[in-house]
């Protein structure tokens, strides 16, 4: 894949931070991976293009657009990733009448503008970095959420190791953060209302400011600093930029700041207040972590409001810290496992994967739901089957109607770039059959390479099961399964094998470790038993919930069909694809209905009713 990052960056933020980690590990995936931004503050082996994305001036804009637009065709990028507003904006408007899609993140609170409302700026997929701001996208931006995918910072814990440790001598707070914008004022009042406490109460502390100039701060806080300096010898230490900044953390003894200074510095188990541009979290601990990590640590919050704090709380708060009575609480593996970058990284690919495929595949793929094809009609209580001669009908109509029939195996080919989106057929469809009963084998499986389609069937793992005891149990009528020598024949033939649990149980009304048990052990036994990869799993009587949705993406399911529920798009959600059932007297007019890109918003509504 061909990646392009465009920041819109004059001083080092949270979002070059985050977007030079993701760019290394998409590099090590073996992607090729291009920057484009005002400058970069940190080093990275991405081929970096400077240009004055910060320039707003409409000028400089139509400029920066056509620059992008070349680049994007030279270099036949396949998805854009911006990580400001200024970003998004800008490449927008590069990419309005291509297929490549724009991915936007969002790292902090967004200013309304008319560009805001009038045109979709953030483009296909938006990713905010913390669940206020996804609320914030949502309720004030009105961004659609079914674009939205929360995902947090990427973070390389093992870039922030250190031999060092704090000097007993003496204690340092280190205050890290811009000293710009509303960081650069929360440094300015614990400049003038917290720290002439703290210098008084504790002689041996020094204050170092780590993450930007003094002159930042403007004449109030250089003022501040100047008559701390002068009445306490010098004790405040403005760093600027730092190339070392895992070693200062680790010699601290205190860390004040928000986003990812706080993950850091949590990760390496040190005391932490949370500051930032919107809330004061105070001591992060196991009582209000997941709170701080909803608000990157202080920087978003849900609705727009003023930021207050109660500066005799703050100086109690670092009291506490420096006299040694806090209780430290590691909290170092909710950090790591939050902001694993592996599993952020992760994350982010699917989210191109999906912007790529809705914006390349825009046919419509009906999916429908088989059961059984017995010679003649029986009796059946739920009516799932469809007699050999009607399927043979079915067939004929995929035909004449102009249908190639694919599998979820060739979708995910065209998903993850190994097929070119030229090879999509114009007019897919995916026939499915569940349970895998013998007259599968003997009706379906000939008729289906007569009229040369190909289908997905979904396998119990336990092969001891040879009938439909499930349904037999409330007065279905009974039917063989197959044998492991004839389901070997569907995968000889080119279709896909699906797992559909173990023993077909409602895993629903199961505990966890039984659910687990069902969907993995199917979908290991299968591949076992069949020499198959098993991609695809089917949920018994088409019942789920978010655990069980949750447990089939654990074990290694990339695609999980549903029963008359589910998005309009297989990529509106992968573990609840919506699939339409099959009935005994299913004649044209209702396979043209079925098959039409408005049967499923037509279902849902009627569902609602």
């Amino acid at each position: 894949m061909r990646i392009l990052h465009v920041l819109s960056q004059t001083q080092l933020t949270g979002a070059e931070v985050y977007a030079i980690t993701l760019a290394k590990n998409q590099l090590n995936d073996g992607h090729e991976v291009f920057i484009v931004s005002d400058s970069l503050h940190m080093p990275t082996d991405a081929q970096f293009i400077s240009q004055p994305i910060d320039n707003r001036k409409y000028k400089q804009r139509f400029k920066n657009i056509s620059s992008l637009k070349k680049l994007i065709k030279s270099q036949q990028i396949d998805v854009v990733h911006a990580h400001s507003r200024a970003g998004s904006w800008v490449c927008y408007f590069s990419l309005i009448g291509s297929k490549i899609p724009l991915i936007s993140t969002i790292h902090g609170r967004q200013h309304l503008h008319f560009s805001t409302s009038f045109y979709d700026i953030y483009g296909d997929a938006v990713i905010p970095v913390c669940e206020n701001l996804k609320h914030h996208l949502i309720h004030e931006v009105n961004i659609n959420s079914k674009k939205i995918y929360s995902i947090p910072n990427g973070f390389s814990f093992s870039n922030v190791e250190s031999p060092f440790k704090p000097d007993p001598n003496r204690k340092v707070i280190s205050v890290i953060g811009r000293t710009t914008g509303p960081k650069g004022e929360r440094i300015t009042e614990l400049l003038a209302f917290v720290f002439p406490d703290i210098l008084k109460q504790h002689p041996d502390v020094i204050i170092q400011i780590i993450g930007g100039s003094i002159e930042n701060l403007g004449d109030r806080g250089t003022s501040a600093i100047g008559s701390l300096n002068k009445e306490f010898g010098n004790r405040i230490i403005i760093t600027g930029i730092v190339n070392d900044l895992p070693d200062r953390m680790a010699k601290s003894d205190l860390i004040i700041g928000s986003g990812r200074v706080a993950i850091e510095s949590l990760h390496m188990n040190k005391p932490t207040i949370a500051i930032g541009e919107g809330l004061y979290h105070g001591w992060v601990d196991l009582s209000n972590v997941y709170e701080a990590i909803a608000s990157n640590f202080g920087d978003i919050t849900r609705e727009k409001t003023n930021f207050n704090w109660d500066f005799p709380t703050v100086i109690k708060d670092i009291n506490t810290a420096l006299s040694n009575v806090l209780v430290k609480e590691n909290l170092s593996g909710i950090i790591e496992s939050t902001y694993n970058i592996k599993k952020v990284n992760d994350a982010v690919r699917e989210v191109y994967a999906s912007a790529i495929m809705k914006k390349n595949v825009t046919k419509h793929i009906p999916i429908l739901m088989y059961h059984k094809v017995p010679d003649l009609p029986i009796n059946s209580k739920h009516r799932i089957f469809i007699t050999k001669a009607n399927f043979e009908k079915h067939l004929r109509f995929f035909k004449s109607k102009g249908f190639t029939s694919i599998t979820f195996h060739d979708y995910h080919k065209f998903r993850n770039g190994e097929l070119s989106f030229s090879e999509f057929p114009k007019k897919p469809i995916i026939l499915t059959f569940d349970d895998g009963y013998h007259d599968n084998f003997e009706n379906a499986l000939p008729l289906m390479n007569k009229y040369n389609f190909k289908g997905v069937i979904f396998f119990l793992g336990d092969p001891s099961i040879n009938y439909n005891y499930w349904d037999v149990k409330n007065g279905e009528h009974r039917d063989e399964l197959m044998d492991i020598n004839q389901k070997k024949d569907f995968v000889k033939n080119g279709w896909e094998v699906g797992a559909h649990s173990l023993t077909h149980a409602d895993l629903t009304q199961l505990n966890d470790v039984e659910s687990i048990k069902e969907i993995t052990g199917s979908k290991e036994n299968l591949e076992t038993q069949l020499q198959t990869k098993v991609l695809t799993f089917a949920y018994p009587f088409g019942k789920l919930n978010d655990e069980v949705k949750l447990q089939a993406k654990k074990s290694g399911i990339q695609y999980a069909v549903a029963t008359d529920s589910g998005g309009l798009n297989i990529e509106d959600d992968l573990f609840q694809i919506f699939r339409v059932n099959i009935f005994p007297d299913d004649g044209n007019f209702q396979l043209l209905k079925k098959t039409s890109p408005f049967y499923r918003k037509y279902y849902s509504l009627k569902r609602k009713k």
